[in-house]
């Protein structure tokens, strides 16, 4: 496992998440924040209610190790998306709206498509939007943060896939955070809701379900298989095999 380890490190060290042009200083007040043109055009899906999930490397030298996820959704005949992430930073309530552009670049790092579902007016996909807000509003965490162990924006997450399985939601296994349970409630529903999982804190534990194959959690790292769409899970690089996005058709992406 230390070898592993090692190896994750290594190749999220050898690819960094936030490319920069010759002679650019980096500041967080100054890094990309545009859209990565991957939102579908609102106005072109009037129609079509969407759902996105996506993550991107977080900003500074955890963006080596760790994610910070965030969902979008329109219903059918909305012509913008919201949005909705935890921000660690700030007064009140750590749940944001519209923080940032829906599919807006991390403070400089690329998001990937973790999750997009589409649907009629009407149909599953906006009865899903239902139980995302019913979710977001039940998010037991919304006046603490704390980025390690959690709760953060990964717990965030993960609370809304174990509320919505219809979600399909199977967050990387570096997104630190996502195994955090309360030290009362250490056995529960995985977060893609389709599993199982015991946790004390998100610093041990063990989930078991068919989106999230299987995966050991020790102090925050995770590793494991997926065997539903072959793949290593690994900390700091989060997977190596196929692909685990859900298009709109169903299926799994390709290459991560």
């Amino acid at each position: 496992m230390s070898a592993l380890l090692l190896l994750s490190v290594g190749l999220s060290l050898a690819k960094d998440p936030r490319p920069r042009e010759p002679g650019e200083t980096r500041s967080w007040r100054t890094a990309a924040r545009h859209s990565a043109g991957l939102a579908p055009d609102p106005l072109r899906l009037v129609d079509s209610a969407v759902v996105q999930v996506y993550a991107a490397a977080t900003y500074g030298w955890r963006g080596y190790f760790a994610v910070h996820p965030w969902i979008i959704y329109k219903r059918a005949g909305d012509t913008a998306y919201t949005r909705y992430d935890v921000i660690g930073w700030g007064r009140g309530s750590v749940v944001r709206r519209d923080y940032a552009l829906p599919d807006g670049l991390w403070f400089g790092a690329t998001p990937d498509v973790l999750v997009d579902h589409r649907g009629q007016r009407g149909g599953d996909v906006e009865a899903m939007i239902d139980d995302i807000e019913a979710a977001i509003a039940r998010y037991p965490h919304a006046e603490e943060y704390r980025s390690y162990p959690g709760p953060n924006s990964n717990t965030f997450l993960a609370h809304i896939g174990r509320e919505v399985p219809a979600l399909r939601l199977d967050l990387p296994a570096n997104a630190i955070g996502k195994d955090y349970r309360p030290v009362t409630r250490p056995l529960g529903v995985s977060s893609s809701g389709s599993g199982l999982q015991f946790s004390l804190l998100g610093l041990l534990g063990l989930s078991v379900g068919v989106e999230e194959g299987v995966e050991l959690n020790l102090l925050g790292l995770n590793f494991g298989v997926d065997f539903n769409r072959p793949a290593l899970r690994l900390p700091a690089i989060g997977r190596v095999g196929l692909g685990d996005s859900v298009r709109p058709d169903g299926n799994a992406g390709g290459p991560p």
